[in-house]
Order: C-alpha cells, then sequence, then structure tokens
C-alpha cells in the first residue's frame, strides 16, 4: 500500500482514480485550441473572401461614371423576351460600337441586382419590359428611383401592355402615359401609307425638338414612325422635355371600338418621346412604343398620307441613335474648373477684400464630346458677386479655348460675399459653383487725409466759427 495523506486516502489510489480526469482535461484542451485555431481560419476565409470579391469588383468601378469620363460606359437592359436582343438588334450594337458594355437580362431574373457592397454595377438602365408586373432579385420602384436619385440614366420604353410598374416609373419621373391600358396612339391624318388600309396606329411624325446638343448637328430629314401609347408631361416642370410630339390631328383612343366620349390626349399637346434632365444631371429618355427601336421600323421605309416625298428609310435610326449619345452624357456634359479670382495687377488670390477693390474674375468650362473635354464657348455665362442676393451681375467674356473672364469693382458693401455661377441652358448639364470671400471696410488710417464727399461739412464748419466770430464783434462793439 502506497504512503496515505491527510485525507486518508493512499498516492497510488488517488492516482489511479484521477488518470481519467486529466486525459479528459487533456482531451478538452486539444478541443478548445482545435476550436479556437478552426475560428481564426474562418475569420482569415472570411477576409480572404471579402479581399478577392474587392478586387474582382475593382476593374467594374474603374470603368463607372467618373467626372473625368462622364460617358456611361455599363448598361443593363432588362428585357421581358430575350428575342428582343434580335428584333431590336441595329439599335444594341449602335450602342455596343460606341465603346459600351452592354449587359442583357430578363427583367424576372431571381439574380437581379444593380448595386454590390454599396456600389452600383452598372452606369444607365434600359428597361424594354413593358409588361414586367415585378422585378426580379432586390430590384423594384424604389430600386430605379434611387438609381436615378444617384446620378445614373434610364431609358425607358413601353406599349399599349404596360404594366402599372413601368407606369409608376414613369409617372415618377414626370410622365403620365394613358390610364386607359387599351388606348393607343391614332392620326388619321399623319399615318404611314402602307399597301393595307390599316387603322392608321403606325403614325408619321417630325415635330422634333429644336435642339442641336439633344438631337445633334445634323438634321433628321426622314419623319420618325411611331407604334403605341400617349404620354402626357406637365407644362410647369421646367425639368421635362417633349422631344417628339404628335401631330394637331392625333388622338388617343382604342382602335377596335367607337369614341363615346372626347379622348383625354389629343392633338400636339401628345407626346411621343420625352426626355428628364434632373437636378443632379440625370438623364431619362421615356416613349410609349417599343417598337419605335426595332429593327422593322428603323430599316422600313416611309411616306406620309397626303405627302408626295416617299423616305427609302425612316428616321428612327439616326433619332434614336442620336437621342442615346445624349442620354448616355456622350454630348452636353459640362464641367467648370479652376475657378480663381485676384486683385486687379496681382495673382495670388487674396484670404479678403476691401471694398472698391478692382479684382479680376476667371473660370475654365468644358464639353465633354464624347472621347475628350473641349472647350466650351458660348456668350451667355454669368457670374455673380452674391450677399443675400446679387450686387453684381457681369457676363463673363470668353477666348474661344474654355476660359470665361471679367473684372468688376467690389461694391461699397462689407459683409461675407460669395462669387456664385448658376448655368443652366437647354440639353446641357446644369453648372452651380459657388465660392465664398469676406469683404472689409476700410481701416482708419486708409481714409483720405480729407475726404473730399466731407468738403461741405468742413465749410459749413468754418462758416459757423467765422459767423460766431462776426456776430461777437459787432455785438460787443456796436453802440
Amino acid at each position: 500500500m502506497g504512503r496515505k495523506g491527510r485525507m486518508g486516502i493512499s498516492h497510488s489510489s488517488s492516482v489511479t482514480l484521477g488518470a481519467p480526469t486529466y486525459i479528459f482535461r487533456i482531451f478538452s484542451v486539444f478541443n478548445v485550441s482545435t476550436q479556437l485555431n478552426s475560428t481564426r481560419v474562418a475569420r482569415e476565409m472570411v477576409k480572404l473572401c471579402v479581399l478577392i470579391a474587392a478586387v474582382s469588383l475593382l476593374p467594374i468601378l474603374c470603368l463607372s461614371f467618373s467626372p473625368e469620363n462622364p460617358t456611361d460606359r455599363r448598361v443593363l437592359v432588362l428585357l421581358d423576351d430575350l428575342s428582343l436582343k434580335s428584333s431590336h438588334s441595329i439599335f444594341f450594337n449602335s450602342i455596343k460600337s460606341r465603346g459600351f458594355d452592354v449587359d442583357f437580362k430578363l427583367a424576372d431574373d431571381p439574380k437581379l441586382s444593380l448595386q454590390r457592397y454599396g456600389q452600383y454595377l452598372y452606369d444607365a438602365l434600359i428597361l424594354f419590359s413593358p409588361s414586367t408586373d415585378r422585378f426580379g432579385g432586390s430590384l423594384d420602384l424604389a430600386g430605379v428611383l434611387d438609381f436615378v436619385d444617384s446620378g445614373h440614366d434610364l431609358v425607358l420604353a413601353a406599349d399599349e401592355s404596360a404594366s402599372d410598374l413601368i407606369r409608376n416609373i414613369a409617372t415618377e419621373c414626370g410622365v403620365d402615359f394613358d390610364e386607359d391600358s387599351s388606348a393607343i396612339v391614332i392620326d388619321h391624318k399623319s399615318f404611314a401609307v402602307s399597301e393595307t388600309e390599316g387603322d392608321h396606329t403606325l403614325i408619321v411624325s417630325d415635330d422634333f425638338i429644336q435642339s442641336d446638343v439633344i438631337l445633334g448637328s445634323t438634321k433628321v430629314e426622314a419623319p420618325v414612325l411611331y407604334k403605341g401609347i400617349a404620354h402626357s408631361v406637365n407644362a410647369a416642370n421646367s425639368l421635362v422635355l417633349k422631344v417628339l410630339s404628335a401631330s394637331p390631328s392625333a388622338y388617343s383612343a382604342n382602335p377596335s371600338s367607337k369614341l363615346s366620349n372626347p379622348p383625354l390626349h389629343s392633338g400636339s399637346a401628345i407626346s411621343l418621346v420625352s426626355v428628364v434632365q434632373a437636378r443632379n444631371n440625370a438623364r431619362i429618355m421615356i416613349t410609349g412604343s417599343l417598337d419605335m427601336f426595332s429593327n422593322r421600323l428603323l430599316r422600313s421605309g416611309v411616306q406620309k398620307a397626303g405627302d408626295s416625298n416617299k423616305y427609302s428609310k425612316s428616321g428612327n435610326e439616326q433619332f434614336v441613335t442620336e437621342l442615346s449619345r445624349w442620354v448616355f452624357h456622350e454630348r452636353g456634359h459640362l464641367k467648370a474648373v479652376n475657378l480663381r479670382h485676384h486683385k486687379v495687377g496681382e495673382t495670388d488670390e487674396p484670404a479678403i477684400y476691401r471694398i472698391n477693390d478692382d479684382l479680376e474674375f476667371s473660370v475654365e468650362i468644358y464639353e465633354w464630346s464624347g472621347k475628350s473635354w473641349e472647350p466650351y464657348v458660348a456668350n451667355d455665362v454669368q457670374v455673380q458677386f452674391y450677399m443675400m442676393s446679387p450686387y453684381v451681375l457681369k457676363t463673363l467674356s470668353t477666348d474661344q479655348k474654355g476660359l470665361y473672364h471679367t473684372s468688376f469693382k467690389v461694391p461699397d458693401v462689407y459683409g461675407v460675399f460669395q462669387f456664385k455661377v448658376e448655368y443652366q441652358r437647354l440639353g446641357y448639364t446644369g453648372l452651380s459653383l459657388s465660392k465664398q470671400i469676406p469683404v472689409r471696410p476700410f481701416r482708419h488710417n486708409e481714409y483720405e487725409r480729407f475726404i473730399p464727399t466731407a468738403f461741405p461739412y468742413y465749410g459749413a464748419s468754418f462758416t459757423t466759427m467765422a459767423g460766431f466770430f462776426i456776430f461777437s464783434i459787432v455785438y460787443l462793439y456796436n453802440k
């Protein structure tokens, strides 16, 4: 028997009884260590996955919309049917030929998403899915609107099968489609001549907006073929523009039934194609005709009823191509850089001006041509010297190379002023620049020794003294 301890249990028996416990403790420590190592490995794997995802996303982010390269490069096209890729291939190929990366997806794709890790995967969205009641994946009405609110662009084409989702998107953008889902645009005067009499729903229009920046400098000679639904815009909304309008004889109704009441939309109030330039410079194009982009109408000849002129090719291709250039910021995108100001005769920008200082102001403005920045030339750019209201408003002169400049005198009012350039012109992105500068009064030692405007007061003082002196002599010595 072994030596007994204090509790009357021998050491040999203690070792024999404690061996399982000791072994259990070893395994417990081993398990805990294994679990800790597994947790660390899992954490490292998560970090590695995030790093790989970020690296894979880096090329996409590098190609995204940027102030130095404002043209959209990644375009997502949502379709009701993938057959539209071939039936509208001319339009899509024109986009691809200009260097765009076009991604086609079904509108109900369950993996559909515009964002990844908080970054947008696309610069522009084309909705050629008029009958879609619900988008797939995480995309919904709010997602489309957030996409536009983030400064991205949208092309929306509908037809007589337009769903409530598509109509609601258009309404949120300032365009209202005809509430009658069976109504389409009919014109018994400005319709396309065809071999069959038809119902005059394939109409012809050449009422374009007069803007070279939106439709290009080359005039669209042939009229545009249009078959689809009507929409209206609010005349009080300055952000929405009608690019293509119907003729005065057009109206919106169901072609298979007789009119029982006057149509809600008629005449030139019907807009066929409208565009929106939001305050954040996002651009939107909305039309009620998906067929307008189809190969059939792009290649078709056109002759307007009652007109002897016959065109071998409609103006659809030129119209939609030039309009897409504007929507995708290949034209009409401005930037202003190098806003400078300084005193006349100096070059450094001061921290503060004094009233009545003579100063010079300059800013450079460029327009994106689709490939490079070119000098923007205009004669209506103005600068304001502003404090609560403009104290100075000057039109800037230009050297035809992008530099705009002027000079003026600081007003005789001290306070905190701003140089402000607010430029809004049809079809161009807006410019809003401001730079704050304080203006101080004269210091006590900066005034002239004798102020010319105070001469009357000097004269009045000396006249008063002289009069008092003469009065005193007369009063004292006159008997």
